[in-house]
């Protein structure tokens, strides 16, 4: 019978700028007497590599332009927050109700750009979504590979809420090593059925069940093992395999 483990990272310290994420994942997973095996993923969360790459801005030393003023206004929310908000941002999608939903330079559409508050000293102090999520677990997995001599997969990952659904999950927001759809059209359901359009976006579900055991206020686990899940390698993985096409959209 299959099975799959979902680890917590356990005794990470408090990450700062210039943290060696691959290699402090490493010797923790080590410490804890699961160290890390061949074939493994790793989930990361966005927060933990941000401080790590040093992106964390003070909102005292953003000056708010004219327009992120407005929308402050009419929002009731922090100018400064707006000013980051919207330097992360193409364009925005939806405003209202206290929300304000963007697409990020990534091309992701989620709240606020991802710019996150929680599990950041200081209370004016906030944590864009890393400049190329990508390339940071590509280095992550390096890392790892260096430290340990495994070769495993890596995924950073963030919250997000979804279109008339309450409560938010995980998902990939940066991917490496693994393959992040299951393809499974041509494959037979139980009753002989060819699956003509199910393509499953395991790298969001792996994110979501890592977030089981990462939590989302104070646990202090920005880092998960899952183990056992057979996966397709590739070294050529990205987000942009899991972004769908604008011109096929509905909701935006």
């Amino acid at each position: 019978m299959n099975k799959i483990e979902i680890m917590p990272v356990m005794g990470l310290p408090i990450i700062k700028e210039e943290a060696d994420l691959g290699e402090l994942i490493s010797k923790a997973a080590e410490r804890q007497g699961t160290p890390i095996q061949e074939g493994d993923i790793i989930v990361v969360t966005h927060v933990a590599v941000s401080k790590a790459e040093g992106n964390i801005i003070n909102l005292d030393k953003i000056v708010p332009s004219p327009f992120a003023m407005t929308i402050a206004k009419e929002m009731n929310k922090d100018p400064a927050l707006i000013e980051v908000i919207l330097r992360e941002s193409n364009s925005i999608i939806r405003m209202g109700n206290g929300h304000l939903i963007t697409e990020t330079k990534h091309g992701l559409i989620c709240a606020n750009a991802g710019v996150d508050r929680s599990n950041i000293p200081g209370e004016r102090k906030v944590a864009p979504l890393p400049k190329d999520p990508d390339l940071s677990a590509r280095r992550i997995r390096q890392r790892i590979k260096e430290v340990t001599g495994k070769d495993v997969a890596v995924l950073i990952s963030d919250t997000h809420g979804r279109a008339l659904r309450r409560g938010q999950i995980n998902i990939a927001i940066g991917i490496a090593g693994i393959k992040p759809i299951r393809d499974r059209r041509g494959e037979t359901d139980l009753f002989g059925y060819t699956l003509r359009i199910k393509q499953t976006a395991i790298a969001d579900e792996l994110c979501s069940a890592a977030e089981l055991v990462i939590g989302q206020a104070n646990e202090g686990i920005p880092v998960a093992i899952i183990r056992g899940y057979p996966y397709q390698k590739t070294e050529e993985a990205s987000l942009k395999d899991l972004l769908w096409p604008k011109e096929k959209a509905l909701f935006i």
